[in-house]
C-alpha cells in the first residue's frame, strides 16, 4: 500500500478486519513481526529515536478525544509544541488561534472539555494534531462515538482538510464521506489489503466477492 503526499486514502472494512491495526502499525503504536513501513522518510522500526522523529511528521486523531480534562482548549493544543518542539510562547498563542479557525471553534479557546459536545471535541483533538503541523494525518474511527448530526460536523472539518491538500488516512465506516471525499479507497479483509485503487472504482466495479457483499447495502 502506497500513499502519495496530498492523497486522501479511506480504509474500509468489517471489524476486525485490521483497519485501526494498520494504522497503529503506521504510527508506531503497535509492533508488526513482518513487513516494512516507511512514513515521510522514517523507517517504522520501533526505535525510540525513530519513533520520535515519525511523530514529529504523523497526526493522529482517536475515535476516543484524549483531551486533557484538566486543561482548557488552548492549553490542550500548546502542549505537544511546548514539550515536543519547544515553540515559543508568542507563537504557542498564535498556533492556537490559527488551528481553531481551522476546524471552525474560534470561541472556544477558554473552555474545557467537559464544556464541548463531542463533535466539538473531536475537533479540538484534530486541531491538536494540526498544531504539530504533520505531513501526515491519520483518523481512527473518529466519528464513531458521535450521533449523526455532530458526526456532519467533524466529516465536515476532515473534508475542509482534504481539499486543502492534506495527506491523509482514514479508517472510516462513512461510506458516503470515503466515496465523495477520499483520493482512493483501501478495502481490509482478514488482516491484509484484499483490494484498492481510485473511490469511485471502489464502490461502483467492486473485484472480489468480499468487497462486493461489503458495499452492497450502500449501493441500493
Amino acid at each position: 500500500m502506497t500513499v502519495n503526499l496530498g492523497d486522501v486514502v479511506a480504509v474500509i472494512g468489517r471489524s476486525g478486519s485490521g483497519k485501526s491495526t494498520m494504522l497503529r502499525c503506521i504510527n508506531g503504536l503497535e509492533k508488526f513481526e513482518s513487513g516494512s513501513i516507511e512514513v515521510a522518510g522514517h523507517k517504522v522500526d520501533g526505535t525510540t529515536s525513530h519513533l520520535r522523529a515519525l511523530r514529529r511528521e504523523v497526526g493522529m486523531v482517536f475515535q476516543s478525544y484524549n483531551l486533557f480534562p484538566h486543561l482548557n482548549v488552548a492549553e490542550n493544543i500548546k502542549l505537544a509544541p511546548r514539550v515536543v518542539k519547544h515553540v515559543p510562547k508568542a507563537e504557542q498563542d498564535q498556533l492556537v488561534e490559527e488551528v481553531l479557525a481551522r476546524v471552525g471553534l474560534s470561541e472556544k479557546i477558554g473552555a474545557y472539555p467537559d464544556e464541548l459536545s463531542g463533535g466539538q471535541q473531536q475537533r479540538v483533538a484534530i486541531a491538536r494534531s494540526l498544531a504539530m503541523k504533520p505531513k501526515v494525518m491519520l483518523f481512527d474511527e473518529v466519528t464513531s462515538a458521535l450521533d449523526p448530526e455532530l458526526t456532519g460536523e467533524v466529516l465536515k472539518t476532515m473534508a475542509e482538510l482534504a481539499s486543502e491538500g492534506m495527506t491523509m488516512v482514514l479508517v472510516t465506516h462513512e461510506m458516503g464521506f470515503a466515496r465523495r471525499v477520499a483520493s482512493h479507497t483501501v478495502f481490509m479483509n482478514e488482516g491484509r489489503v484484499w483490494e484498492q485503487g481510485p473511490s469511485e472504482q471502489i464502490f461502483t466495479n467492486p473485484q472480489t466477492p468480499e468487497l462486493q457483499s461489503f458495499i452492497a447495502p450502500d449501493l441500493k
